[in-house]
């Protein structure tokens, strides 16, 4: 597992990442066109900052700081491509959790934004550059789907 300490805003992969979720972002608004209601996290703040903040600090601390980590130190290794197994089995729960209060397509949405997460913490060692990308995501998906 190698890791690289360039920090988050000077990743380039970080970026790609991120303009990776506004790709996303928009091919999801081009095939549902949901109402906008840009002003509604002025409105109700609450409802934007759990899921967009606390949220993604909470999940990147017990998935990849906590199982990932876990499933690294115990489970035989392999790979799938630059994804590691401790990756791809942390993912596949995160994304069977969400399961529970998404609508199915929704839920299966998660996994390809949390194996990026995942390589993240890989690559990194570090929580950091998960975390800012969660939160981007949550963010986004928040502003553009939420209203």
């Amino acid at each position: 597992m190698s890791k690289t300490a360039l920090p988050f805003w000077k990743d380039p992969l970080a970026a790609i990442a991120a303009g990776a979720a506004v790709l996303f972002w928009l091919a999801l608004w081009l095939g549902t066109r949901p109402p906008m209601d840009p002003g509604w996290p002025l409105r109700d703040p609450l409802r934007f900052v759990v899921p967009a903040l606390l949220y993604p600090v909470l999940e990147e601390w017990v998935f990849r700081g906590f199982i990932q980590d876990l499933a690294h130190q115990y489970l035989r290794p392999w790979k799938l491509g630059a994804l590691t197994h401790a990756n791809i089995l942390t993912s596949l729960l995160f994304t069977a959790l969400h399961f529970f209060n998404h609508p199915p397509v929704w839920a299966a949405a998660v996994l390809a934004p949390s194996l990026v997460f995942g390589f993240f913490k890989d690559r990194t060692g570090r929580l950091t550059t998960p975390i800012l990308l969660h939160v981007f995501f949550n963010s986004g998906y928040l502003l553009l789907f939420a209203a």
